[in-house]
């Protein structure tokens, strides 16, 4: 007797990929018929109370970008991606049903609003339905940690000791293998645009220092100048704490967040850069930031919710402000801190600022003007193109006092400018684009 046919339904997150994906490859092994999902949820579109989207346009913009691409992938797999907008739950939910699916495969999320839809999703489709989450979304994964998630190191410098001494990154997965079985469905499912979404289209500001495009292949193709073609990476250490320019940094942390390439894809390729072109401090420096990005990830895994909270992981308490006329003062670059303020103003003109300048203006809003540090996150949550929920809050949490910084430390945004922006270059540019608007 046969057995009942296996269908199974990839469920894409921020893992918008094909390369190095083990729920994709996973589903394309086990299945007879694969077909991908993904969802422009109407909650990413939401006002905040404090007078910003939740998701402003340019996330959009790379977002929708990062869909095209990941469609023509596909389509090269003989794969069909379903786009919805609406609620996940519910178009999730019916297209499982729609296409009798077996078995959903998808990355493993463990934050609030992404634990509250799987959760809502299971109680929602038939228990039948197999569901198979894969963490892959670390550079050092779980199960090779040297310790337990529960027994994290509090501090990030024991963390990395004791993964470079006992962990090790597990290899790429290999390529999909298309197959000759029938995936596509008499379905066009096209990328809507922004304008589609509520938003007015725009042009890319003339001093972004992130002029790329979302999706897979821009990632790779920076990859490829960054480290082949410029050698960039080699100076990485040495120019990481710039403010202008695509190059002072490698910049990949967009296509990082949304999953458009892994953060082992970036790893093997550099180890490859080590071995034929050099290995020096710098391109330590690049997996070390890497490291970083696993630490604030397992910080989310171990504490859960306490991340969103005031008092944060350290259960710390300060007097904090709510006031909405002093976040605005900070968020429109309207401050005493011309540098703060310059930094601000990229933010709000690009969706991207410089890790110099991130620290700077969260240490600002939350030790100087001490507001309520997580309407600070909520507005970088809402504009930075790579907004990655582990990284931002545990960011904001460490700046404020309530996260996973010993030293408890305040930045001098004066003497920070004058270090990062002697001749105010950065300073000049952004402050002087205020009086254009």
């Amino acid at each position: 007797m046969l057995s009942k046919e296996k269908i199974g339904i990839v469920w894409f997150r921020n893992d918008l990929r094909i390369s190095d994906h083990q729920a994709l490859l996973k589903a394309t092994e086990t299945c007879s018929k694969v077909v991908c999902f993904y969802c422009l949820d109407d909650a990413m579109f939401l006002p905040t109370p404090w007078g910003f989207k939740k998701t402003a346009k340019f996330r959009v913009q790379f977002l929708l970008e990062t869909l095209q691409q990941i469609l023509q992938d596909l389509e090269q797999l003989n794969i069909t991606l379903i786009i919805e907008t609406g609620n996940t739950v519910l178009t999730l939910s019916h297209w499982i049903k729609k296409l009798s699916c077996t078995d959903l495969f998808f990355q493993k999320e463990w934050t609030q609003e992404e634990a509250i839809t799987e959760n809502q999703l299971k109680a929602q489709v038939s228990p039948s339905v197999q569901f198979h989450s894969f963490y892959d979304q670390f550079l050092i994964h779980p199960d090779d940690l040297p310790f337990s998630v529960e027994a994290l190191p509090k501090v990030f410098t024991e963390f990395r000791k004791a993964i470079e001494k006992f962990s090790s990154v597990r290899q790429s997965i290999p390529p999909i293998n298309s197959k000759s079985i029938e995936n596509k469905l008499d379905f066009v499912s096209p990328v809507p645009s922004i304008k589609d979404l509520g938003y007015s289209p725009f042009t890319q500001h003339f001093h972004s220092a992130f002029p790329f495009k979302g999706g897979s292949k821009a990632a790779l193709e920076r990859m490829n100048s960054y480290y082949w073609e410029t050698h960039k990476v080699s100076y990485y250490k040495k120019t990481r704490n710039g403010l202008i320019g695509k190059d002072y940094s490698s910049k990949f942390s967009p296509w990082l967040a949304n999953g458009s390439i892994s953060a082992r894809q970036l790893y093997w390729e550099l180890k490859r850069y080590e071995l034929e072109v050099e290995k020096n401090e710098s391109t330590y420096w690049l997996i070390f930031e890497l490291y970083w990005r696993d630490f604030f990830k397992y910080v989310s895994l171990k504490f859960g919710n306490s991340i969103f909270k005031l008092s944060g992981i350290l259960q710390k308490q300060y007097d904090w402000k709510k006031s909405l006329n002093e976040f605005q003062r900070w968020s429109m670059g309207q401050t005493s801190e011309p540098f703060v303020n310059a930094s601000m103003i990229e933010l709000k003109k690009t969706g991207w600022m410089s890790n110099r300048g991130r620290q700077n203006t969260a240490s600002y809003l939350a030790r100087n003007m001490k507001i309520d540090w997580r309407i600070g996150a909520a507005y970088f949550e809402s504009l930075l193109l790579d907004y990655d929920v582990h990284s931002n809050y545990g960011n904001w949490m460490y700046v404020a006092g309530v996260g996973n910084d010993p030293r408890d430390r305040v930045f001098n945004v004066r003497l920070q400018a004058e270090r990062y922006d002697p001749h105010g270059k950065f300073q000049s540019i952004w402050n002087q684009n205020q009086l254009f608007e």
